[in-house]
């Protein structure tokens, strides 16, 4: 009887504890965090050299006269319009000249009246056979030499007119006072710089190109441009124009690089650093740790910024450095890919961004370069 009820009970004991077995909730598996960085410019292919943002056009401005300075309108930064009065001459020279040339013009006219009244009575004289024909021709030549005399002096009062207006410095078009290089009562010459005008309009990076690395680059070869004040972005630019000799005290070659992109926030005197490649291409650079290879085949593991799940890419490096790797071919500026710790991740794998101080970061399709030092 008791070996009865056993072999019934064993069972229904089984039952119930299968039963219970499969009420028991499914075990949640932990996100791993993984520290995630974005790449860099590969610094030791890409040379850093600092500028400074100027207009593309800066004439010098100059009066067109000798004179002494007696007035002074504008500083340095002053924003100007086109024909703006920037500086004055004294003008009491130019003043006492024109007035000069202007007496002369009157006698030249009253000259003229005379010599036309001559010519005139001869003409009479002449068709009535009382004076000769070389009388005639003589107060002909005189007339016209009065008509000529009243010409050149009207010429002459023009340009002294002309210079009387030179006495005032005007602006050659929009833009910003860059440089002053004079001061009230000086005296300049005609053609002395006064003011440096950084007119509106587009802007550009003045930088200097060592003498010993000047044959590396050339007019129209594309740059990165960064500048201090936004140091997150590269801007595409090119060498636009190059000196052909170098400043006889820093040994340096000037050179102008202008953005490619039509709107660029720089301005006037900001701070900037253009980066030019040895080989005419910007590349990117990871982290030895962030390197793993499989059968000789070096990849990384990019993180996806829409649900964080990890993707095996394949890359083409170049040369190793101490402490990064150049990147040829397969990355992006804006990826996210994981520091370290590859040789224990998988394909598709879900993981918690993180920084070096372990804050959680939001992945975004947005480069963050820096350039390794």
């Amino acid at each position: 009887m008791l070996r009865r009820a056993l072999s019934v009970a064993v069972p229904v004991g089984l039952v119930v504890l299968l039963a219970a077995c499969g009420n028991t909730e499914p075990e949640t598996v932990a996100v791993r965090p993984a520290m995630v960085v974005q790449p860099q410019l590969a610094g030791e292919l890409v040379d850093a050299y600092p500028g400074e943002v100027r207009a593309r056009l800066e004439p010098q401005l100059a009066f067109r006269i000798a004179g002494k300075v007696t007035k002074r309108l504008v500083d340095v930064g002053a924003r100007v319009k086109k024909d703006q009065p920037l500086a004055e001459l004294d003008p009491q020279d130019v003043r006492l000249q024109l007035e000069a040339i202007r007496a002369q013009v009157a006698a030249a006219e009253a000259n003229l009246q005379l010599a036309r009244a001559e010519r005139e009575r001869y003409r009479a004289l002449q068709a009535r056979n009382l004076v000769s024909r070389s009388q005639f021709d003589n107060a002909e030549n005189t007339y016209r030499s009065a008509e000529a005399r009243v010409k050149q002096v009207k010429a002459e009062f023009n340009v002294a007119d002309n210079q009387a207006g030179y006495a005032v410095l005007r602006a050659s078009q929009n833009g910003v006072v860059a440089q002053r290089m004079v001061e009230v009562g000086q005296v300049v010459a005609a053609g002395q710089s006064v003011f440096t005008l950084a007119a509106d309009g587009e802007r550009e990076v003045l930088i200097n190109l060592p003498e010993q690395a000047f044959e590396r680059f050339k007019v129209g070869q594309d740059v990165a441009v960064e500048l201090w004040s936004q140091p997150d972005q590269r801007f595409p630019g090119r060498i636009r124009e190059m000196s052909p000799s170098a400043d006889p005290q820093s040994r340096t070659f000037a050179a102008r690089v202008a953005f490619v992109e039509g709107k660029v926030p720089a301005e006037l005197g900001q701070s900037a650093r253009v980066f030019i490649a040895h080989n005419g291409e910007v590349p990117l650079a990871v982290p030895l740790s962030a390197l793993t290879a499989e059968q000789g085949k070096p990849y990384v593991w990019v993180v996806d910024p829409k649900d964080s799940t990890l993707k095996r890419t394949y890359v083409r490096i170049g040369a190793y450095g101490e402490k990064s790797v150049p990147v040829l071919e397969g990355l992006q500026a804006t990826d996210w890919l994981v520091a370290a710790g590859g040789q224990v991740l998988q394909e598709g794998q879900k993981v918690r961004p993180v920084d070096r101080d372990n804050r959680v970061v939001e992945l975004t399709a947005t480069a963050s370069l820096t350039v390794k030092e």
